[in-house]
C-alpha cells in the first residue's frame, strides 16, 4: 500500500495518459496498432480469441483502464464513482463513434466488451471494499 501512496500522483497522470491514448486509438480512422505491427491500417491485432458474445480486446482494454482508475482514485471514494460513470459512458460513446468514423465499424460485440470490462472491475472493487470492512 505504501508504494501506491507514494506514487499516487504518477498513477493519476498514468490514468490520464492511458485514457488519452485509448481515445486516440478508438477515434483514429483505421488501426494504428495494425499499421505498427502489420503495416496495414485495416488489420486489427487480436490478443486472444473473442469470448462468446464480446470482443476480448475491448474487454481487456476497459478492464485494465478501469483498474488503473481504481489505483489512481482508491483514496477518493466519491470521485472514484464519478470516474466509473465516466468510463462507462466513454466505453459506449467511443464505440458508437465508429458509426461515423471512416474505416471503422460499429460492432455490438465491441460495445459489450467495453461495458463488461468496466462493470466487472466495478463489481470487483465493490466486492473488495465489502470484504475489507
Amino acid at each position: 500500500m505504501f508504494i501506491i501512496t507514494k506514487f499516487r500522483k504518477y498513477l493519476d497522470l498514468f490514468f490520464k495518459i492511458t485514457n488519452f491514448i485509448i481515445i486516440i486509438l478508438y477515434l483514429f480512422p483505421g488501426s494504428i496498432l495494425g499499421w505498427i505491427l502489420y503495416g496495414s491500417l485495416k488489420l486489427q491485432p487480436q490478443l486472444t480469441k473473442d469470448f462468446l458474445f464480446l470482443s476480448s480486446n475491448h474487454f481487456y482494454t476497459f478492464l485494465i483502464l478501469s483498474f488503473i482508475a481504481v489505483l489512481s482514485y482508491s483514496n477518493k471514494s466519491k470521485k472514484l464513482n464519478y470516474v466509473f460513470l465516466y468510463l462507462f459512458s466513454i466505453s459506449i460513446i467511443l464505440e458508437l463513434a465508429h458509426i461515423i468514423i471512416p474505416n471503422r465499424s460499429f460492432q455490438f460485440e465491441d460495445l459489450i466488451g467495453n461495458v463488461t470490462g468496466v462493470i466487472i472491475s466495478y463489481i470487483l472493487i465493490k466486492f473488495y471494499e465489502f470484504i475489507r470492512r
